[in-house]
């Protein structure tokens, strides 16, 4: 079992202060900065844009995750290859997943496939020898803060076997706090992605480090 990885979502940071907010997750020990790009048709929010992904990039060293919430990714999805390591695109968002997954590759990031809620784990099936690693939402995507939804353990868990023979990363989003870090863990999630549990909190480096220790203890006890 590999180690955790931490990606604070830099959504549920201050955007007046975005520098102090990525140097907060280097401090913290983060293993990315988790970016939510979300064009206000797939979900309902506006957030940022290819310029603003092209801005992070230059701003800092640590892996970018750049996840996907937009119509018709394979529209813009070049912008996003700006020499960030992961692109996540939701299957529920195009009718062209393999080519998204392949250009992804092509440009050098790890390529995932995405799944909403109400989308089954199954929905996967078609693409699993063509991702380097999957996201599942834990919430609705559109808005931060929201709580987790239960039922997603057990996707995770059903997903392992259709999965098995690859190592592919299995990364949870939405609603992952302090909490529910190490049964996220333990259900086998292996990139957590927190966002208002550590940028809405007073220290947010310190967050970051308890988060990691909770779903640690789920490897432990593995």
């Amino acid at each position: 079992m590999s180690a955790v990885r931490i990606a604070p979502s830099i959504l549920a940071a201050d955007f007046a202060r975005l520098s102090d907010a990525l140097a907060a997750a280097r401090e913290g020990g983060a293993d990315l900065v988790h970016v939510d790009v979300m064009d206000g048709r797939f979900v309902p929010t506006l957030t940022f844009g290819w310029t603003m992904v092209e801005a992070l990039r230059k701003a800092t060293d640590l892996p970018l995750d750049i996840h996907l919430m937009i119509d018709r990714p394979e529209e813009t999805l070049d912008r996003y290859l700006c020499g960030v390591q992961l692109v996540s695109v939701h299957v529920e968002s195009t009718a062209h997943l393999h080519r998204c997954l392949e250009r992804i590759r092509s440009g050098g990031a790890s390529a995932g496939a995405a799944i909403n809620p109400a989308t089954p784990a199954r929905a996967l099936e078609a693409v699993t020898g063509d991702v380097d690693h999957v996201l599942v939402m834990s919430v609705n995507p559109g808005w931060g803060g929201q709580k987790f939804i239960g039922s997603t353990y057990d996707k995770i868990r059903g997903m392992k076997p259709m999965l098995s023979g690859r190592e592919i990363p299995i990364e949870i989003d939405g609603g992952v706090t302090l909490e529910n870090a190490a049964a996220c863990r333990a259900a086998g999630a292996d990139i957590l992605v927190a966002g208002t549990s550590v940028y809405g909190q007073p220290d947010p480096p310190a967050a970051i480090r308890a988060i990691r220790r909770a779903a640690a203890a789920a490897e432990v006890a593995k």
